[in-house]
């Protein structure tokens, strides 16, 4: 079990590092102008927000939707790629456990978000003098959040039945939910009802916590955030599982 688990992994992390220059490159190109646009333009005209500086705010957030988009994208595009090009048949075929298909599948796409992560920290560091206040907080928080959004990946990829369809859930859902989940925003300045709504979107417990890890400040409780990640990664990984084990929309 142990050598399948790193035969998928090795795979995964194979695919996305050769063609770094579209899955690596991108996001940090794409950080260096949310700093510029939103944190060097318009963070002197907003002024702070929960008690430190915009620019400083928005870091945080910005990081951590860089990790959901690729920890998201890379299972997504694999998985619907091994279905596409019939290679998952062989997995099926093997004396290797569903779930083991299912951590290797996700770990890859931990791996990515955590390569993409790490390298827009890099590259927001020379720009911005950033003091992490709780590294086990922050370490903690990408790890659900990859584990979360890989695992929402891996059931699009199952559903999906085109390459347009691994595109309709981020487009029309978890862009929304990101920019909607407090990323360039405290939710305090928000009226009280926008407030109770923003406490149902995920994303919102997922920056909340990753901005307490760097800046050590928060609006939610960091047992609350945990409780609500661990939950829905526990209920999307018995989805995938009992998708992948049925064999919906891949064993014909």
């Amino acid at each position: 079990m142990w050598i399948a688990y790193k035969t998928i992994v090795v795979k995964e992390v194979l695919r996305f590092s050769r063609i770094w220059v579209q899955t690596i490159f991108p996001p940090i190109i794409t950080t260096s102008l949310y700093l510029l646009i939103f944190g060097g333009l318009m963070g002197e005209r907003i002024g702070d927000m929960q008690g430190v500086d915009y620019l400083h705010f928005i870091i945080p957030g910005i990081i951590l939707m860089t990790v959901i988009q690729n920890a998201y994208a890379n299972t997504v595009s694999s998985f619907f790629l091994s279905k596409f090009n019939h290679s998952i048949e062989e997995l099926l075929i093997s004396p290797v456990s569903y779930w083991i298909i299912l951590l290797g599948y996700v770990s890859g796409g931990v791996v990515r978000g955590f390569t993409v992560g790490l390298g827009v920290f890099v590259a927001v560091s020379f720009f911005v003098d950033l003091q992490i206040y709780s590294i086990g907080i922050v370490l903690i928080t990408f790890l659900l959040t990859a584990i979360l959004f890989s695992l929402a990946g891996f059931i699009n990829a199952i559903f999906a039945q085109s390459f347009d369809d691994i595109s309709i859930v981020p487009t029309f859902i978890l862009m929304p939910m990101t920019y909607l989940g407090g990323m360039f925003y405290s939710i305090e300045i928000l009226p009280e009802f926008w407030q109770s709504l923003s406490k149902f979107n995920p994303i919102y417990y997922m920056v909340d916590s990753f901005r307490m890890g760097f800046l050590g400040s928060s609006t939610t409780d960091f047992s609350v955030s945990i409780m609500v990640l661990t939950s829905m990664i526990v209920i999307l990984a018995l989805v995938a599982f009992y998708l992948l084990k049925k064999g919906v929309n891949i064993k014909t």
